[in-house]
């Protein structure tokens, strides 16, 4: 028994996850990011979540009508916290208090119903770094965020090689972009520009 663990991140072109000032989307939504999304979540899957993404997200289906925000309430989800205490205000929600990487190492040996983690940036890093994502789903939006950028999910973590299986562009503007991540190791002989031989 296993299963597949997805790390699933909204980004700007130059790599942030959201911008102080900036709306949801960062104003670029349309039909086929949100019926993307309603794929996504309509899938049999337990979304798992760091305790800042959980109470965001937590909020947002309380405060916002997305099509897909029925979909996040009704999976299963699991949070990794050593503050939050049950109940958690969010149905179908379970806290774990321990190694985010250990625990998710043994839930990939131990069940056979996928996970996926949207946002969520230290722990999807930590997971990262040990080789534990199996996809890496970008959906990167038209927009520099600039000085106005913060949760950066690459920026300071593993080096990655990434193995392009999918990509698609979203209402004409918006690329999604699936990858499979392998954990940067030496670069083989000969890669790279070739330097010029003596005459």
């Amino acid at each position: 028994m296993s299963t597949t663990f997805t790390v699933d991140f909204f980004c700007t072109v130059d790599g942030y996850g959201m911008a102080t000032g900036w709306p949801g989307y960062w104003g670029k939504e349309g039909p086929e990011v949100r019926e993307d999304r309603v794929r996504t979540f309509a899938q049999n899957q337990v979304l798992v979540f760091g305790a800042t993404t959980f109470r965001q997200f937590r909020q947002f289906v309380a405060e916002y009508d997305e099509p897909y925000y029925d979909s996040l309430n009704e999976l299963p989800k699991v949070v990794f916290s050593s503050t939050l205490e049950e109940p958690l205000g969010w149905q179908n929600s379970t806290v774990l208090n321990e190694d985010a990487v250990a625990a998710i190492e043994r839930l990939k040996r131990t069940t056979d119903v996928p996970m996926r983690s949207h946002g969520s940036i230290s722990l999807n890093r930590a997971l990262l770094a040990a080789g534990l994502v199996d996809r890496l789903e970008i959906l990167m939006f038209p927009a520099v965020s600039g000085r106005a950028g913060q949760a950066a999910l690459l920026h300071g973590g593993a080096e990655l090689d990434l193995e392009l299986v999918e990509s698609t562009v979203l209402d004409g503007r918006t690329q999604k972009l699936v990858y499979i991540p392998h954990l940067h190791g030496e670069v083989p002989p000969g890669a790279g520009p070739r330097r010029r031989t003596a005459s």
